[in-house]
């Protein structure tokens, strides 16, 4: 059966946080079904509508909207604890949720342990760690290469599920030691968990396939970045999973043909969590300023981002990869103050200027950033609703990030409110 509808995709362009689900949820207006293909509960979006502010780490922001259902693709990997304590908040909050989120029978767990081995791998690790959430999210998708993970399906034959539960725990101790775990315990827990998950399993590959033969509307909504796809980001300062287009087919069960328009959703400036090179960033008062601002502190982590101009480098690499329709520019209005922007051109490596974003970190470390230096605006410009209300200077800078990347800017946002975007059609 050939499938002709297209789905709509949104990505992060940068290494993370760069105001994902605020677009999807101004999407979700007219969406049927918003799906997550990657990651876990180490994703984090904060959406604000109607007053209220909801965060969102592993469940998709297409919950906002009454009227959309919302899966966790096979290539997410779920803890079950965190899905339902997730799920409890924003109900909490007034979102009726009830048949509206689904998972996919072939997810992967994140179990308990999982974080345990997180925690004893960055303390193994000790300099040299990677800075990951310690959600887990690693040792889930390297107990799934290694093919000895626990997949959803498997909570519901407990002979099984125990079996591979116990096994994994004894491969773990041989490789970390003794660590305190009750196993017995987790299972009992794990048997109540089975049945509370139970009504939310679909097989996810027919469930999203269905969706699309009916003509619905479906988006899928990308967790991390590109800069931290584990085969092109800055490795091993990464995550675990394709953050990138490609993770859409492999993480769905889609092909490369059903995947329609791609959004890069791009922040004004730079930032990133955790360790890893990052060759634009600030550590002067203009870094600290956009911090300030921006209120650059993780959803997910609490921990504060590190911030530095617009890499355009990165930016050009990353359209290379992920080949976007248009770019969403959030955060516009947190460089409002600035008497002069600098953006990344290009690097330097002993006087030649590169052709790509280097793979090797230690060639990355001895880059000399070629900045171009713009004007700034000078203006609040949060009140702004279409383009041309912009300042001219804010205009500009738009316009070259345009040019330089050969794709152009459908959205800006220009406040944390739900509708401060600017949308320019294409």
């Amino acid at each position: 059966m050939t499938v002709d509808n297209k789905v709509t995709v949104v990505l992060g362009a940068q290494w993370g946080d760069e105001g994902k689900g605020k677009l999807v949820d101004l999407l979700g207006a007219d969406i049927d079904l918003c799906a997550r293909c990657q990651g876990g509960n180490n994703a984090g979006h904060t959406i604000v509508a109607n007053g209220i502010k909801y965060d969102f780490h592993m469940l998709p922001s297409g919950l906002v909207n009454p009227d959309c259902h919302n899966l966790l693709g096979n290539g997410v990997v779920v803890h079950l604890p965190a899905f339902f304590q997730e799920l409890e908040t924003i109900i909490n909050k007034g979102l009726d949720c009830e048949d509206r989120i689904f998972v996919s029978d072939r997810a992967h767990l994140v179990l308990d342990l999982h974080q345990i081995v997180d925690g004893l791998k960055e303390d193994e690790l000790g300099r040299g760690s990677i800075g990951t959430t310690k959600k887990g999210i690693g040792p889930a998708y390297a107990s799934k290469a290694n093919r000895d993970g626990i997949r959803i399906h498997h909570l519901f034959d407990e002979e099984v599920f125990n079996s591979k539960f116990r096994s994994l725990v004894e491969k773990k101790r041989k490789r970390y030691g003794h660590f305190e775990y009750d196993v017995e315990a987790e299972l009992v827990r794990y048997r109540q968990l089975a049945q509370r998950i139970k009504p939310f399993v679909v097989d996810g590959v027919s469930y999203i396939h269905k969706a699309l033969s009916e003509n619905k509307n479906v988006l899928v909504e990308g967790a991390n970045a590109i800069m931290l796809d584990i085969d092109f980001g800055t490795y091993p300062y990464v995550t675990s999973s394709n953050t990138g287009v490609a993770g859409v087919c492999t993480g769905l069960g889609i092909p490369p043909r059903s995947i329609g328009k791609v959004i890069g959703v791009v922040k004004a400036y730079t930032t990133r969590v955790g360790g890893g090179p990052f060759p634009t960033e600030l550590h002067d008062e203009d870094g600290e300023r956009l911090q300030s601002i921006g209120a650059e502190v993780g959803v997910t982590t609490g921990r504060k981002r590190r911030c530095g101009w617009l890499d355009l480098v990165v930016l050009k690499y990353s359209h290379m990869i992920n080949g976007y329709s248009s770019i969403n520019i959030t955060k516009l209005d947190v460089l409002d103050t600035f008497p002069e922007i600098k953006v990344a051109t290009a690097y330097k490596l002993n006087g030649e200027v590169m052709d790509s974003f280097p793979a090797d970190l230690g060639t990355l470390g001895k880059v000399e950033v070629q900045y171009e230096t713009l004007p700034g605006w000078q203006s609040d410009i949060s009140k702004c609703r279409k383009f041309e209300e912009l300042p001219v200077n804010a205009q500009k800078y738009v316009q070259y990030i345009e040019n330089f990347l050969g794709t152009k800017v459908e959205w800006i946002g220009v406040g944390a409110s739900r509708d401060a975007m600017i949308h320019i059609p294409l």
